[in-house]
C-alpha cells in the first residue's frame, strides 16, 4: 500500500524561483500607485521620528553603480528604523545648477551660439537638461525599490529652493561673514571659474623643477629658489625664508639654508664650500633681483618655508598661492595678476614690465610659456629636471588648475562672529567634537579637512546657478546689504525664479522704498558655488516647511567619503555660518565601489558594472543584497561572480524561508511556551540570541555583520540540525500532535522574526513571503508596510547544547564508513546505546530524531558496529532488530508489511 497521501508533506504556493527581474518591477508600479510611503507616514503618526537628509545627486546622465550603492543603502536604514516603529522622512532631491549642466548645453548649441543667446535662455536650457536628468533619474532609483517622497522630491533650481538659497546667503552677509576681496584661488582656466576645495581633484602631471638664481641686491651673492611652477616668475615680488633657520654663503656665491646644503651638492645645484653663516633676519626686508625682469624681490621671513626640499629659500607671488597671498600682506608686497581667465598672459605683463619682450608672451597660455622662460633665464637657471608629480586638476573638466588672484566672494573661516564671538573653524571644530560617526574614522578624517581649510570661495564666473544678487553703488563701490532690499529680492525669486535677476531691470528688482537711486546702483554678477546650493539644502528642505522632511537637525547625514570635503562640510559651514546650529545628529559614509581586484571602474578597463544590467540579469534584491553584504565602511567590490555569491545567499534565505511557510501551512495558532517540546525550545532559544545580536548591528548599521551572523543561523543551527530533525514529526505524526504542532508554533515564530528582520533589505520578497504566509502570521497587514518588528519570546532551553552537538558530529564522523561499507543505508536503520545523562533526559522521539536512528537507549542486546566517546560518555552504535515501518521508515514495525505503533495510531 502507498502511504504517501496520509503523509502531511509541505504544502505552500510561495514559489522557489523569485524570478525578481520580472516580477519586481510590477510591485514596485503597485506601490508607487498605492502611495506606500504616504501609508508609512499615516502608521507611523506620533511615533518617535528619524530623519535621513538625501544628499543631492547631481542632475546629469544615468545612475552609476555608486548611485545604487548610496541610494539602497539609504532605503535600508530608513526602513530599517521604520520597521522597528518610527516615524521616517526621505525626501530625494537632486543638485541641478552647476558647470556640467552648462557645458552639456554648450556642446549640444555651440559656443558660438551661447555668446549670443540671452543668460535667461542658456538659463532655460540648463533649467530643462536637469528636469530630463530628475525623470530619468528617479524611475532609475525607484527600480531599485528605494522608497520615498518621489512624488515630491527638492530640485535645487525650483524657484521657491532657489529663493531660499539666496535667503541663505543673506543670513551669513547678515552675521559679517560675507566678504569679497581679491585673493588667490584655485582657477579652471578651461572653465573660465573659480573653484572651491571640494571641487579640486589630484592627478599626475609633468613639470619643470627648476633652481633660479636672483642676485642680492648688496651681498656679492644670490638666493637660490626652487619652483616647479616657472610661469609663475614674472609674479615674483618677494623671497620667504625660516627666521629660526641657519642659512650659509658658498664659495660659488649662493645663500641656501644649512640644512639643505648637502643635498644640493650631490643634486649638483650648487658646487662651492660653505664660506660663512648668514642670519636670516638680517636678510629681511632687504632685496634681490628678479632675473627675469629685473624688478626687486623683497627677502621676508615665513613660517611656512620648510626644510625637507628645496633651498630654504621659497619663491613668493602672492597673486598665485595662499601662503604666498597671506605672507604678502604681512609684508605689503605687491599683488601682481598677469594671467587672464583662459590661463593667458594679458596686458599687465605689458604695464608692469613683466618680461624684457612682452610682445613674446602676450596671449601665451601660461603652461606654454613655461619653456620659454626657461630660455630666458639664461644662466640665473641653475637646474632643470622635469617631475612628474600630483597636481591639483578641475575635477570637471579634468584640466590643471592654476592659483590665480581674482575679486571673488569668501565665507571667513576665521573671522569671529554669533553670540559666543567665536570664529566659523572652531564652532565647525566643536561640532565634530559632539557627533555620532559611521564609522568613528569619519571624525577624524573631517576634523583634519576643517582644521586646514581656507576661507571658502563661494563665487563662481558662469551662467547657470543662483547669482550672489546684491547691488553694488557704483560711486562708492558699497554692497547693499539693506534687510527689506535683500528680502524683496528673495520674493521675486520665490515667484519668478532667479532668472529674474537677469530678465528684470534694476528698477523692478528694487525695493519701492529702499530710497536707493536705481542710476546709481550696477548688480553683481558671479553665480553661487553649487556646493553652497546643496550646502543650504538644510534650510531649503528641513527648515522650510516646504517639505514634509522630518526634523531639524537631521538624524544622519549619508554620503560617499569624498564627501567629508564636499557635502559634510558645506552643510556644516553653511548652517554654522547662518544660524550657529549643526545640520545633522550623525554622519554614515560608505566607500567607492570598485572591481573584484580593487581596482577603480572604468570604460576602458572594461570592469564597469551598471545598475541596469545589474536589474536585467539578477534583480534589485540581489543589487539589495550585494550593499547590505558588503562593508561599506571601505571600497566595496562588485562584480559578476560576487553577484552571483550574492545570488547564492539569497537563494538559500528564499528556499529556507520557503521550507519553514510549507510545514506551518495547516497551523492556525501558536503553542504556547511551556507545553513545548526540549528541541523546540532549543531552537528559539537559539533564535533570541542570535536575532538579538543581528539587531546589535544592524542597530549600527553594521548589516554585513548581522547578514553573516543569519547566514550562519539558517544554514547551520536552522536548516542543517532543526529542520532536519523535525520532519518525521510533522510528515508523519498526527496533525493536532503536540509534538507536530509544538515544531509547527517555533518555526512560525522564527518565520516573521526573519520576515521583519529582513523587511528592511529584501523588502520585495519578505512581501512575498507574507502574502503568501498564514493569517495568524500576516494579520490585518495588507502588506509588509503595515508590520512592526516583533522580538522573539524569552525562553530557557535544557539542552546542553555543546555536548549534544559534538554527540551528533562524532556519530556522524563514526557512521561515514558504515554508509561507504554498505553496512547501512539509512541512519534510521541503527540505535545508539549511551549512559550519556544529556541524551537520556530527552523525550526517547526527541534523542531518536535528534540523531536521525530509530532507537536510542540506556541497553540494548545487539552487535555493536562502531564506537565513540565524549566527555567519558559512551556511545555504541547497532543495527536495530525491528522492521521498517512503510510509512515513517522508522525501524520500529513488527514485519515490514505492518505499521508502527505510531502510524497506525494515526492512520486509526
Amino acid at each position: 500500500m502507498d502511504y504517501k497521501d496520509s503523509l502531511l508533506l509541505p504544502k505552500t504556493k510561495f514559489p522557489m524561483r523569485g524570478s525578481l527581474p520580472q516580477n519586481e518591477p510590477k510591485k514596485y508600479k503597485a506601490w508607487d500607485e498605492k502611495k506606500v510611503y504616504d501609508r508609512m507616514k499615516k502608521n507611523r503618526e506620533g511615533k518617535p521620528s528619524f530623519t535621513l537628509h538625501d544628499g543631492p545627486p547631481y542632475a546629469n546622465g544615468h545612475i552609476h553603480i555608486g548611485h545604487a550603492l548610496n541610494k539602497v543603502l539609504k532605503d535600508i536604514i530608513v526602513k530599517y528604523h521604520y520597521f522597528n516603529g518610527k516615524s521616517v522622512r526621505y525626501v530625494p532631491g537632486w543638485d541641478c545648477h552647476g558647470l556640467p549642466i552648462e557645458q552639456k548645453v554648450e556642446e549640444k548649441i555651440g559656443n558660438t551660439k551661447k555668446k549670443e543667446l540671452p543668460k535667461s535662455k542658456i538659463r532655460e536650457l540648463c533649467r530643462e537638461h536637469a528636469s530630463r536628468f530628475v525623470d530619468i533619474q528617479r524611475d532609475e532609483f525607484k527600480k531599485l525599490g528605494v522608497l520615498g517622497d518621489w512624488d515630491n522630491p527638492y530640485l535645487t533650481m525650483d524657484f521657491k529652493f532657489e529663493a531660499n538659497i539666496y535667503r541663505e546667503l543673506c543670513a551669513i552677509a547678515k552675521q559679517g561673514l560675507l566678504v569679497q576681496r581679491s585673493k588667490p584661488v584655485y582657477w579652471s582656466w578651461a572653465a573660465q571659474t573659480a573653484l572651491a576645495e571640494a571641487e579640486v581633484e589630484y592627478e599626475d602631471k609633468t613639470s619643470p623643477s627648476i633652481y633660479v638664481a636672483f642676485k642680492h641686491e648688496t651681498l656679492d651673492a644670490s638666493l637660490v629658489i626652487w619652483t616647479t611652477t616657472p610661469w609663475t616668475i614674472p609674479s615674483n615680488t618677494g623671497i620667504a625664508l625660516n627666521g629660526e633657520e641657519e642659512y650659509v654663503i658658498t664659495s660659488d656665491k649662493f645663500i641656501v639654508a644649512k640644512k639643505l646644503y648637502n643635498s644640493l651638492i650631490e643634486n649638483e645645484i650648487i658646487k662651492g664650500e660653505i664660506v660663512k653663516d648668514v642670519c636670516p633676519k638680517e636678510l629681511e626686508n632687504t632685496n634681490a633681483i628678479n632675473p627675469l625682469n629685473g624688478r626687486t624681490s623683497k627677502v621676508i621671513l615665513a613660517d611656512h618655508v620648510e626644510m625637507d626640499a628645496g633651498t630654504g629659500a621659497v619663491h613668493t607671488a602672492p597673486g598665485h598661492g595662499e601662503d604666498d597671498y597671506k605672507v604678502g600682506l604681512k609684508y605689503g608686497l605687491e599683488v601682481l595678476m598677469p594671467v587672464d581667465a583662459y590661463g593667458k598672459y594679458d596686458e599687465t605683463i605689458v604695464r608692469e614690465k613683466l618680461f624684457k619682450d612682452t610682445d613674446k608672451y602676450l596671449g601665451v597660455h601660461v603652461f606654454k610659456a613655461n619653456e620659454l622662460i626657461l630660455e630666458e633665464l639664461g644662466d640665473s637657471l641653475l637646474s632643470r629636471i622635469d617631475i612628474r608629480h600630483s597636481y591639483p586638476h578641475c575635477w570637471r573638466t579634468h584640466k590643471p588648475i592654476i592659483f590665480r588672484a581674482t575679486k571673488q566672494w569668501f565665507i571667513s573661516i576665521d573671522d569671529e562672529y554669533g553670540k559666543e564671538n567665536k570664529t566659523l573653524r572652531e564652532n565647525a571644530l566643536k561640532v565634530v567634537e559632539d557627533l555620532t560617526f559611521y564609522p568613528e574614522w569619519g571624525r577624524n578624517r573631517l576634523k583634519s579637512m576643517i582644521e586646514g581649510r581656507p576661507d571658502w570661495c563661494i563665487s563662481r564666473q558662469r551662467d547657470w546657478g543662483v547669482p550672489i544678487a546684491f547691488f553694488r553703488n557704483k560711486k562708492t563701490d558699497e554692497i547693499i546689504f539693506d534687510e527689506k532690499v535683500l528680502n524683496y529680492t528673495a520674493m521675486i525669486f520665490e515667484q519668478k525664479g532667479c532668472d529674474a535677476w537677469y530678465d528684470l531691470s534694476i528698477e523692478e528688482l528694487l525695493y519701492p522704498g529702499s530710497g536707493l537711486n536705481a542710476d546709481d546702483l550696477e548688480k553683481t554678477m558671479d553665480i553661487l558655488d553649487v556646493w553652497f546650493d546643496s550646502g543650504s539644502t538644510q534650510n531649503a528642505v528641513l527648515r522650510s516647511r516646504n517639505y514634509d522632511a522630518g526634523t531639524f537637525p537631521a538624524d544622519m547625514y549619508l554620503e560617499g567619503s569624498d564627501q567629508h570635503r564636499g557635502w559634510f562640510q558645506s552643510s556644516l559651514l553653511t548652517t554654522l555660518a547662518s544660524n550657529e546650529v549643526a545640520p545633522y545628529k550623525s554622519i554614515l559614509t560608505h566607500g567607492f565601489t570598485v572591481d573584484e581586484k580593487g581596482e577603480k571602474m572604468s570604460k576602458s578597463k572594461g570592469n564597469v558594472v551598471a545598475p541596469d544590467k545589474v536589474m536585467k540579469q539578477y534583480g534589485s534584491e540581489i543589487l539589495r543584497m550585494w550593499v547590505a553584504m558588503s562593508d561599506y565602511q571601505s571600497d566595496l567590490k562588485i562584480s559578476d561572480n560576487i553577484l552571483k555569491q550574492n545570488a547564492e545567499m539569497y537563494r538559500k534565505i528564499r528556499n529556507t524561508s520557503r521550507f519553514l511557510l510549507a510545514n506551518i501551512d495547516d497551523l492556525d495558532e501558536i503553542v504556547s511556551l511551556d507545553k513545548m517540546t526540549e528541541l523546540d525550545k532549543w531552537i528559539l532559544a537559539k533564535a533570541k540570541k542570535v536575532f538579538t545580536e543581528i539587531e546589535d548591528s544592524f542597530a549600527i548599521y553594521e548589516f554585513s555583520k548581522g547578514l553573516n551572523k543569519l547566514n550562519n543561523f539558517l544554514v547551520v543551527d536552522l536548516s542543517g540540525i532543526y529542520l532536519d530533525v523535525c520532519k518525521d514529526r510533522l510528515y508523519c505524526d498526527d496533525k493536532d500532535d503536540i509534538h507536530r504542532r509544538s515544531s509547527q508554533s517555533a518555526m512560525a515564530l522564527i518565520t516573521k522574526k526573519l520576515i521583519t528582520t529582513l523587511s528592511c533589505i529584501l523588502t520585495y520578497t519578505m512581501d512575498e513571503l507574507l502574502e503568501y504566509a498564514p493569517e495568524f502570521i500576516k494579520g490585518d497587514a495588507q502588506d509588509i508596510f503595515d508590520l512592526e518588528d516583533e522580538k522573539l519570546p524569552e525562553i530557557e532551553s535544557n539542552l546542553n547544547e555543546e555536548f549534544l552537538l559534538k554527540a551528533k558530529e562524532k556519530f556522524s564522523e563514526a557512521i561515514d564508513t558504515l554508509k561507504k561499507e554498505k553496512i547501512i543505508k539509512s541512519t534510521l536503520e541503527l540505535a545508539i546505546v549511551t549512559n550519556s545523562k544529556d541524551i537520556l533526559a530527552l523525550p526517547t522521539i526527541e534523542a531518536e530524531d535528534l540523531f536521525l536512528v530509530s532507537c536510542v537507549t540506556q541497553n540494548l542486546d545487539s552487535e555493536i558496529l562502531v564506537s565513540f566517546e565524549i566527555d567519558s560518555c559512551k556511545f555504541d552504535v547497532c543495527k536495530v532488530s525491528d522492521e521498517k515501518c512503510p510509512r515513517c521508515w522508522k525501524f520500529k514495525s513488527e514485519s515490514e508489511d505492518t505499521l508502527c505503533k505510531r502510524c497506525e495510531s494515526v492512520l486509526a
